[in-house]
């Protein structure tokens, strides 16, 4: 059974870029990219939790469920995310 996909956990997507024989350069296999989740939330449900001032000011949101932490691409590289 496969795992459910949450798209506010699960931020990074990948795809594969066609690589072309005549390239010069060496290729780079897949490439990643972040969509936020406030693509996924139509409108904003009443009674969210929401961060303390603390939290919310060193996060840059109030709610949790809109925090999309910044990684670099050091973590990320060569490790395989479905999409």
């Amino acid at each position: 059974m496969q795992p459910s996909f949450n798209p506010f956990r699960d931020q990074v997507r990948s795809w594969r870029p066609y690589i072309s024989p005549f390239d010069p350069c060496p290729p780079q296999r897949v490439k990643y990219y972040v969509v936020p989740p406030n693509q996924y939330l139509g409108f904003q449900p009443p009674c969210l939790p929401q961060f303390p001032p603390q939290l919310a000011l060193k996060y840059g949101t109030l709610w949790p469920i809109l925090y999309s932490p910044y990684r670099k691409t050091a973590h990320t590289k060569g490790v395989e995310h479905e999409s």
